[in-house]
């Protein structure tokens, strides 16, 4: 299956996608990141991001095309990280972008048929998100993370709130997020939650996401 349109592929953003795994070589357990991959689509996962920031633009590319083969057998959404350019030319779905990518209306005007995500810490950077016409946002990092340094630190499940009053579109949460969170997250209002290695390090990935569906 694969996705061909904006609509098409928001439609299963909005409809279908609860658990989003975000999946890195360096936090996959030793493990091949497609394998992983693979293992997260057997679990039933709607969507995954793949988050390489130690490889070249190259050798990204070319990872990006085995991932589109992998999400096109199990129906998912392909989001790349960082590059709007490596996200086309492999046909991923989307690409994420943080506060020093790309700005999202600069992504939106030469990929307008791809999910654009950008990574918001606070109100204004939500609400600038949501004007440049972001497809969704990620409020984050909720919890304390080792996966990813960012200058806020923790934001607490109450930012979930205060955030997302603000704003007019979609958004997941990220951050430090382990299965014991969800039931929290779902109460604070989260609908889809991003995770790392609570995933990728699990014993039995495609278990563990069954698992962690099985909460919504």
């Amino acid at each position: 299956m694969s996705f061909k349109s904006l609509s098409e592929r928001m439609e299963v953003f909005a409809g279908k996608v609860d658990i989003y795994p975000v999946i890195s070589s360096q936090f996959c357990a030793g493990r091949p990141v497609l394998e992983v991959i693979r293992a997260v689509g057997e679990g039933g996962a709607k969507i995954f991001q793949l988050r390489e920031k130690d490889c070249s633009l190259k050798e990204l590319y070319l990872l990006g095309l085995e991932a589109r083969r992998i999400a096109d057998e199990f129906g998912m959404l392909f989001i790349l990280d960082d590059h709007t350019d490596v996200a086309l030319a492999c046909g991923a779905d989307g690409v994420h972008l943080g506060q020093d990518d790309l700005p999202v209306a600069a992504a939106k005007k030469i990929a307008p048929e791809l999910i654009v995500g950008c990574s918001t810490h606070n109100i204004p950077e939500a609400q600038a998100a949501c004007q440049d016409h972001c497809d969704y946002l990620n409020i984050g990092p909720i919890y304390a993370t080792q996966t990813k340094s960012v200058p806020c630190g923790a934001l607490g499940v109450e930012a979930i709130a205060e955030i997302s009053s603000c704003i007019n579109c979609p958004f997941t949460v990220m951050g430090g997020i382990k299965s014991w969170h969800i039931p929290q997250l779902r109460k604070a209002g989260a609908k889809r939650i991003a995770m790392v290695t609570e995933i990728t390090q699990a014993g039995d990935i495609a278990a563990k996401v069954r698992d962690l569906r099985q909460l919504f």
